[in-house]
């Protein structure tokens, strides 16, 4: 990778790593504060809360991400593109929150989730006023970084201030908002030192809603995986089978989260090599987010399965000790979709604009998600919802397959698996070994130590790739100290 995006990589991967350091902090008192049944509320509600937050967002991050990024050294464009996908963006919000209050008033069945719903709901109106799309497209990702840093501490003071009994779950749900949407008030006013973003009637419909319309479909269809699980527990169970998903899906998804966070920062990079047509540039750098996403993935999957009980119990205690098989189960789902949906999907099929395609198959898998929780829920509860996701992240890798551009050609594939899997095995045997010590923490500890350095060694051994691009990454990282 070039220096810049090295440079903004670190800075995304440490954004990312305060992501994770802030639940890991905050979501053991949290899940011991609250109990399963009442953070299975506050997740019902939020993920209720996504299918409209994505009818105001209407597909837009990903479109606005590409087109500011392919016109950023042109402030004139910048500021009227700019200023089109905002006004869109305004409007669909809303009819989203039109659509929103209407079904609250239909559906007498959310009556006890009422309050939770409009509190939360607030992240919509301030995630469409802040733009952080406008960021990502320029690669300000020290800007970003900061600015999330700051906002999760006040959340990190607010939590333990305010949150110390079951009945607090209504507080932590506005403390999460808090968290969110004060990034986005602040972007309203950083953002002006790039364009000056308005609201405008000047919109090239034809332009931007086809684009827009499909990624909208393929958005739709993701958040109906990501999120009907959660939403057909709660309908069809109750809250505390949503508490024990919620709580493994959450330590699934920080482990994906600092994983695919290069990815965020490739995408405009491979944008602008596609719409160039430069074809060698865009091979070499996709080689090498391959590499780190199999590098750093693979080792990830392999713990959380030999240790999930234990992660559990630390961030849980005996009550989210059910949560345990289903997160290594959702784990699978996130090893599926480090070659598909993450690296096939955003990566390659997005940047060179066949979103339709990519759409096709998110709506086939959409549907099939759907019916496979139908199926297995009434049966399995929380692990039969996360079966269903593992089955529909396999399927998206299989059909994305099929789709790659022919010009596109990752260079030597087995250096870039090999290594990785055989440190898997090496992760394997230390923490089956460390399985007889009996102190837990002790256990942890001991399992993660010997687990790295038995699959750094075997990473040398093998001589992987991936330890080169690592080491260039920490001595560009030492340089600018």
């Amino acid at each position: 990778m070039s220096q810049s995006l090295k440079k903004n990589s670190i800075l995304n991967i440490i954004k990312t790593c305060s992501s994770i350091l802030f639940p890991l902090i905050t979501f053991p008192y949290i899940s011991r504060t609250l109990l399963p049944d009442n953070v299975g509320k506050v997740n019902f509600a939020m993920s209720f809360i996504s299918y409209f937050a994505l009818i105001a967002s209407l597909g837009v991050q990903t479109y606005a991400i590409r087109e500011c990024a392919s016109v950023k050294n042109d402030n004139s464009k910048l500021n009227n593109i700019s200023s089109q996908i905002f006004s869109i963006n305004l409007c669909m919000t809303v009819i989203a929150y039109l659509s929103l209050f209407l079904t609250l008033i239909i559906a007498r069945k959310l009556d006890n989730y009422r309050v939770l719903i409009i509190i939360q709901s607030t992240t919509i109106i301030f995630t469409t006023l802040g733009t952080d799309w406008l960021n990502s497209a320029m690669e300000d990702f020290k800007y970003i970084t900061l600015r999330t840093i700051g906002f999760q501490l006040i959340s990190l003071i607010a939590m333990f201030t305010f949150i110390h009994k079951p009945e607090d779950y209504i507080k932590y749900a506005i403390i999460n908002v808090v968290s969110s949407s004060g990034a986005n008030v602040a972007n309203m006013w950083y953002r002006k030192r790039y364009c000056d973003v308005r609201f405008t009637l000047q919109i090239d419909w034809k332009r931007h809603m086809i684009p827009i319309s499909l990624l909208f479909v393929m958005t739709l269809s993701q958040t109906i995986f990501n999120n009907a699980d959660m939403t057909m527990l709660g309908l069809m169970k109750d809250d505390y089978q949503v508490g024990l998903y919620s709580t493994a899906h959450k330590i699934t998804h920080l482990i994906s989260t600092i994983v695919q966070s290069v990815i965020l920062v490739v995408i405009p990079r491979l944008s602008y090599y596609f719409a160039k047509d430069d074809w060698d540039s865009a091979n070499k750098l996709l080689r090498k987010l391959l590499l780190l996403n199999i590098g750093l993935g693979l080792p990830c999957v392999t713990g959380v399965v030999m240790l999930a009980k234990d992660i559990v119990w630390l961030v849980g205690g005996d009550e989210f000790a059910a949560a345990a098989p289903v997160m290594q189960v959702l784990i699978l789902a996130f090893m599926f979709s480090l070659v598909g949906g993450s690296f096939l999907g955003n990566a390659i099929l997005i940047p060179t604009k066949n979103e339709k395609y990519y759409m096709i198959v998110c709506c086939i898998t959409a549907v099939i998600n759907i019916v496979i929780n139908a199926i297995l829920i009434p049966y399995f509860a929380a692990v039969g919802a996360a079966i269903a996701t593992a089955f529909n992240g396999f399927v998206i890798l299989v059909l994305l397959a099929w789709k790659v551009d022919k010009r596109l050609s990752i260079e030597r594939k087995r250096n870039i698996f090999l290594g990785p899997i055989l440190g898997c095995v090496g992760i394997c045997m230390c923490c089956l070994l460390c399985r007889l010590i009996s102190n837990l923490w002790l256990r942890i500890i001991l399992s993660i130590i010997s687990s790295m350095g038995s699959y750094a060694i075997i990473l040398q051994l093998c001589k992987s790739d991936f330890v080169k691009e690592i080491l260039d990454i920490v001595k560009l990282k030492t340089n600018r100290h």
